[in-house]
């Protein structure tokens, strides 16, 4: 690269006082300062990104837990209390003296008895259009429910699976029991 063209390189080889004029001392120092805040902002956006990603899988919070109560995760048990994330594709499993409620993003709530398997296939949700869909399977026990903002917004977004149907929920509240299919 020839050095020759950059402004204010090499003046005092060519008998100049030596420093760069004052106008482009500012100039370079304000190149360098946009630059160091486009590299501080891209790295925020960045870790912003980051963060937000994991908590996108996040579709609710167990609000109440009592008995044995376990989330199956990507082949994991996960020990439920209150707080616990819920997200899609997890499975809930309660035990013979167990029971969950279920607070999801759109404000719907679930709650599962004793001897339940509960699984959330999908749940979409905007916030600003209350637009989605939210399904999931109930393989055994009890299941009540309270739908939320999907379903005002959409009357067949909400659908829950069983061994013998689909049900379209176009309500505010059902209750659904399964039979476990030893019996």
């Amino acid at each position: 690269m020839d050095r020759a063209f950059i402004p204010g390189y090499g003046r005092r080889a060519q008998g100049g006082v030596g420093d760069p004029e004052p106008k482009e001392k500012f100039m370079i120092r304000q190149m360098q300062f946009h630059w160091k805040h486009f590299i501080q902002i891209a790295l925020l956006v960045l870790l912003a990104g980051l963060i937000a990603a994991p908590a996108a899988a996040d579709v609710g919070r167990v609000k109440v837990a009592k008995g044995a109560v376990h989330i199956e995760r990507a082949g994991k048990t996960v020990p439920v209390s209150v707080g616990t994330v819920v997200q899609v594709r997890d499975t809930i499993v309660t035990g013979s003296d167990g029971s969950v409620g279920i607070t999801f993003r759109d404000d719907s709530l679930m709650s599962a008895g004793p001897n339940t398997i509960l699984t959330i296939d999908s749940f979409a949700f905007d916030t600003t259009t209350h637009a989605g869909g939210f399904e999931s399977t109930l393989k055994r026990g009890t299941l009540t429910a309270v739908s939320g903002k999907l379903v005002k917004q959409q009357p067949e977004s909400m659908r829950v699976r069983t061994p013998a149907a689909i049900m379209g929920v176009r309500g505010t509240e059902f209750a659904i029991r399964v039979a476990d299919s030893a019996n």
